[in-house]
């Protein structure tokens, strides 16, 4: 049954109503449901390929990094080139890619070649990423927009939750290789939704299009790897390797600065860093991204060595979060749509903040019961400030800098998390005054936990503060999409 079209919602290049909403909706949660599923079932599928490649753990651990690696460097420059040579056909190529990278994954003969497609289904996933919410503008009403990026939220929920169960199932009944497998059919349907349902690209003489910053995209993913490798390979430790390399980010990040300002078309605008509401979107991504991570750090270790459960109970336990922001994500996407979107970044910072400060108070007065209290305040809070925060940015974007400015959201939270990670890894490791955490007594961990969270909840409210001072600066600021 076809959808109808929105009534005098047109495209402005042929006059012709839109393609039906859902169609397309249905390509661009496919896309981030996909993303999100090969990051997670990934990770549970390390412990088979390093016994059928006969290969050590850090070695494995590369056929998740590459494909990490791959979307920190490379969403912000595709999001950009995205808005140059048209989303639509970009977006296509990107699943194509994916699926493709996907199969190869599948039937690789050696680790070697099995990380190379990583990496290839990296770059596939930082195209869907970065230009499914930037599609949003262009298949959904203004004033529906909140619910669309509710509903993306969902579906990176999903298959963030979904990946380990499903990962799983799959080794555990036909080897590793389904894990990337599975990815066929559902990367296919994505491909025939978008060509069928997304938005025609506006038609832009050659001449008349913008060029692509090849140099500020060398800088800014060489500046970003380096980064990404500092948090990650370093596990919060600051030796020379990891100094050498943040050393080595500062320098690309202070070079590409200056190039961007010299170019005549950047990767992204200089005066970006000056618009206070963008700026502050990005920052607070960041910060309650961090958090976010520190859930998925600590509360393994909390749960099975302070109180004692056992693996199955700790991933019980642990799949609560995902759940509820499975469930949570439309409910606030909607809720943004009604009450208006900075209003409910406020609201969904404040939350956050609540449920941080309670994951540092109820699971020691409580146990388990306690600490699934405190997620069910923390999820829906995280899921609103995304909506919300989402919702703000992108709505006054100029059509031509959605791609990149997508790009740029989807960057500071995977900066968040990689950043999260290490720092509240190496936090928790430090408040609870064990350098091997796995040795530490339940008394530590549980003191190391307390701590940790404290801290988190200090950083929702200094996002916190950072949305007052972009909700002052609101009023005088520049359209988003014209300054980035």
């Amino acid at each position: 049954m076809t959808t109808p079209p929105i009534a005098g919602n047109h495209d402005a290049m042929t006059g012709r109503a839109p393609p039906p909403i859902l169609g397309a909706l249905g390509c661009l949660s496919l896309s981030l449901l996909l993303s999100s599923l090969s990051t997670s079932s990934a990770n549970i599928a390390l412990p088979a390929l390093a016994a059928a490649f006969t290969a050590s753990f850090p070695q494995v651990q590369w056929v998740v990094l590459a494909y990490l690696l791959a979307i920190t460097t490379l969403i912000v420059s595709v999001g950009r080139l995205g808005d140059i040579v048209g989303r639509r056909r970009l977006l296509l190529a990107g699943l194509v890619l994916f699926t493709a990278a996907s199969a190869l994954c599948g039937v690789a003969p050696s680790l070697g070649l099995l990380t190379a497609a990583r990496a290839a289904q990296g770059l596939g996933a930082a195209i869907m990423m970065a230009l499914a919410m930037a599609f949003v503008g262009e298949t959904v009403p203004k004033e529906r927009t909140g619910s669309a990026m509710g509903l993306l939220g969902t579906m990176s929920a999903v298959g963030t939750a979904l990946g380990p169960s499903l990962g799983g199932v799959l080794i555990g009944g036909f080897g590793w290789r389904a894990v990337f497998l599975v990815n066929l059919p559902l990367g296919l349907l994505a491909v025939v939704l978008g060509h069928r349902f997304l938005p025609g690209d506006r038609v832009v003489p050659k001449a008349e299009r913008p060029r692509f910053d090849g140099v500020g995209t060398l800088l800014l993913a060489g500046t970003l790897a380096a980064y990404a490798l500092a948090m990650t390979a370093g596990h919060g430790r600051f030796d020379r390797v990891t100094i050498a390399l943040l050393l080595a980010a500062a320098l690309g990040g202070f070079l590409f600065l200056r190039v961007e300002a010299r170019v005549a078309s950047p990767l992204i605008r200089p005066a970006a860093f000056r618009d206070r509401v963008l700026s502050g979107s990005l920052a607070m991504n960041a910060l309650v991204s961090a958090v976010m991570m520190a859930t998925l750090v600590v509360g393994p270790f909390y749960l099975s060595v302070s109180l004692g459960l056992g693996e199955a109970l700790v991933g019980l336990v642990m799949s609560v979060g995902p759940l509820i922001s499975a469930l949570s994500g439309i409910v606030a996407g909607r809720i943004v749509d009604r009450f208006g979107a900075s209003v409910m970044v406020v609201a969904g910072l404040a939350a956050t903040a609540a449920g941080a400060l309670a994951l540092s108070v109820l699971p020691s007065l409580f146990g388990v019961a306690g600490y699934i209290a405190a997620i069910a305040v923390l999820t829906p809070g995280y899921q609103l400030f995304q909506a919300a925060n989402n919702t703000m940015v992108m709505m006054d974007v100029a059509a031509d800098r959605r791609g990149v400015v997508s790009g740029m959201l989807n960057l500071s939270r995977n900066l968040g998390l990689i950043t999260g990670a290490s720092a509240m890894g190496a936090l928790f490791a430090l408040t609870a005054g064990a350098a091997d955490i796995t040795a530490a007594p339940p008394a530590a961990v549980a003191a190391g936990m307390r701590a940790t969270f404290a801290v988190a909840a200090v950083l929702v409210v200094a996002a916190l503060a950072i949305a007052g001072l972009s909700r002052a600066a609101a009023a005088h600021r520049p359209r988003t999409g014209d300054a980035v």
